[in-house]
């Protein structure tokens, strides 16, 4: 069910989210303190965005999205609080808008469900400071031992009202945030995952399956060699602290195999998509190109202060987050940030295998989304 209501528009309903948000919760379910606590930090974070666009105003135009994501946090995070009170989540914004300044308006429904649904509109019109201030003691009153529901109402309300303040639509607050922590926290099904070459002739397609030989030379140089013939240009770590980054060509290699996205593969290899002048131009050009080796050059300065992510299972959520506004706009922006996780992982395990040895074969596998590493004598 996730996968269409993340991919319709509209409304939606509050009990489906819930349901569809419960796997993303790891928190330990017989503990409340951390979920009030994440809460009233959440809401912290929506009164910093709105005063960023206060100051700002045209100077801050990720306003929008900022905003959304900061109110789905929070969300997730009442949602969560209600699972742990058994408090259903459609239940309690119904009680919340049952309270003043709110009135009710019926609108011909876009759910399969019913015809005719009730929409709350709050009929205040207090301004985005007096709505943040209110949502702020609301979220406060919550901290303690276990809240009691008609405090858990109030917040819901003052939410709601804070929301209508800020202009944001609930129902693309909703599906963002599904988005992002089904994508974050939930391994991916392939079958349901995109392949960018499946249009294409295999002339034109990442290859299914990928064999590079990697080696460095007396001059502290790595080369490529792919079916053979030599690919790219020599490469030195370009820095005085010798840190292997010669080798990061293994990143991008990781990326085809198991994101099915590398412009800078397409063009070492030439198997750009030329038949399509906007896939040639937009996904495949020079820009794809910067935004791939700015990207990946960003990951291994933090890989590189957290020993390359060795003995690792996780990446922060909050450099997942970075990645996702580095790709806006690619197709590769259409890839969980969980399929990325993967990604960065398991190249980062064949990079210090390269790095250890000197060399060795980058094995991929777009088919089962894979990359490993093989030693020179396990090539026959």
């Amino acid at each position: 069910m996730a996968n269409s209501i993340i991919q319709n528009s509209g409304s939606i309903l509050l009990s489906d989210y819930a349901i569809e948000i419960a796997d993303t919760d790891v928190i330990d379910p017989a503990d409340i303190s951390p979920i009030l606590q994440g809460l009233y930090g959440e809401v912290g974070g929506i009164m910093s965005t709105a005063k960023k666009l206060i100051r700002e105003k045209t100077a801050y135009p990720q306003y929008t999205k900022a905003a959304e994501e900061e109110f789905g946090d929070t969300l997730w995070y009442l949602a969560a609080l209600c699972r742990r009170l058994n408090i259903h989540l459609d239940e309690l914004f119904t009680d919340a808008t049952r309270l003043d300044n709110f009135k009710a308006a019926g609108v011909a429904s876009d759910l399969a469900k019913g015809g005719v649904a009730y929409v709350a509109v709050p009929t205040s019109t207090d301004s985005v400071d007096t709505t943040l201030f209110q949502l702020g003691r609301s979220a406060a009153a919550l901290l303690g031992n276990s809240p009691k529901r008609a405090e858990i109402v109030c917040f819901a309300r003052d939410y709601l009202r804070a929301l209508h303040a800020a202009k944001l639509k609930f129902s693309d607050v909703v599906r963002s945030n599904l988005y992002k922590a089904r994508g974050a926290f939930l391994d991916p099904n392939l079958d349901e995952l995109i392949d960018f070459d499946a249009d294409f002739e295999i002339e034109e397609r990442l290859p299914r399956e990928f064999r590079i030989r990697i080696n460095q030379r007396g001059s502290a140089r790595s080369y490529l060699q792919w079916q053979g013939v030599f690919i790219g240009d020599p490469l030195t770590d370009n820095i005085s602290d010798r840190d292997g980054y010669r080798f990061h060509d293994v990143f991008h290699f990781a990326y085809a195999a198991i994101l099915h996205w590398s412009p800078v593969m397409r063009a070492l290899i030439k198997h750009k998509r030329k038949s399509k002048p906007a896939y040639d131009e937009e996904q495949d050009g020079g820009r794809a190109i910067v935004v791939e080796e700015g990207l990946t050059a960003w990951i291994f300065s933090r890989a590189k202060e957290l020993n390359f992510f060795e003995n690792q299972d996780k990446i922060s959520l909050g450099m997942l987050k970075t990645i996702s506004e580095f790709v806006s706009g690619y197709e590769v922006a259409k890839c969980p940030l969980k399929l990325w996780e993967k990604a960065i992982l398991d190249g980062y395990s064949v990079f210090r295998q390269i790095k250890d040895a000197q060399g060795g074969w980058i094995v991929g596998n777009r088919e089962l989304r894979t990359i490993r590493y093989e030693a020179f004598e396990s090539k026959k």
